[in-house]
């Protein structure tokens, strides 16, 4: 029940109306039974959601598109790992100061590591955004071989030098041959679901295909990737995995995982 002593949590990010975040995190509180609720805004101006979080005594949020790395200047302190990455999607509101973390990159890693070894692996990352480069930066961690690919030559160089890792026009995928390719873009994503954001071509059996979109669970990418052989990981894996460790953050407690994965599979049916 609402009352005067419920804390408010928030996601910020322009658009908003796809996430199941508020599905996933209400049914986490009401499971490990705190009194919270967690709220989609659509936020065009990251620094007027900022100023709402102090003013309104907003506990915590969220960030995703488009607003991951633009946040930072506007944040009192920022964890180190978010820091070296240069996205943060999570943000924790503590007597007025704002704590900035990145959930997406264990988020992203725990499932590829889940199915291979990622030392030496070489992994082609579809995106420059801060989802591309949370998951680039955590693979590289991990000992693999990024290569960004991106529409804009220029953001996707800027990123590639900023990590460390090679950039790719997405004609020369295949010259690359990677063991490992990650979407994370928006492509694929409702309503566009038979939008893809790479020739399937390109896969072969035994590659590992990830794709971070969640809605649908079964993107293109993921239904060609199946088809040719290869092992896939929907984006269903990464959004639970780092909305886990945000409900931690936000709360201090274990993550209800099972719970917040059954009630995301039957939010997803609905749809």
């Amino acid at each position: 029940m609402l009352n005067s002593d419920t804390r408010l949590y928030a996601l910020f990010g322009d658009p908003v109306a796809h996430s199941l975040g508020p599905v996933m995190h209400n049914a986490a509180f009401q499971k490990a039974n705190i009194n919270g609720v967690y709220l989609a805004f659509r936020v065009p101006r990251i620094d007027d959601a900022i100023a709402s979080m102090k003013a309104l005594g907003i506990a915590g949020a969220s960030v995703t598109i488009p607003h991951k790395e633009t946040v930072i200047p506007l944040l009192d302190r920022i964890d180190p790992l978010a820091r070296g990455m240069g996205a943060v999607n999570t943000i924790i509101n503590r007597d007025g100061m704002l704590f900035g973390y990145n959930t997406d990159c264990m988020g992203a890693v725990d499932p590829l590591e889940g199915v291979c070894d990622l030392k030496g692996r070489r992994v082609v990352v579809l995106g420059a955004g801060g989802a591309a480069r949370a998951v680039a930066f955590g693979i590289r961690q991990q000992g693999a071989i990024p290569f960004i690919v991106n529409r804009s030559i220029k953001r996707g160089r800027t990123l590639a030098d900023e990590l460390g890792a090679a950039f790719i026009p997405k004609a020369d995928i295949a010259t690359v041959d990677p063991d490992i390719i990650v979407n994370a873009t928006a492509i694929g994503m409702a309503p566009d679901n038979d939008a893809i954001p790479l020739d399937p071509e390109i896969l072969k059996p035994g590659m590992v295909v990830m794709d971070i979109v969640y809605t649908p669970v079964r993107t293109a990418l993921i239904k060609a990737a199946a088809e040719r052989g290869c092992t896939v990981i929907d984006g269903m894996a990464m959004f639970v995995n780092q909305g886990a460790l945000q409900f931690e953050l936000f709360t201090g407690k274990k993550a209800p995982i099972q719970t917040m994965k059954s009630v995301l599979l039957k939010a997803l049916e609905k749809r």
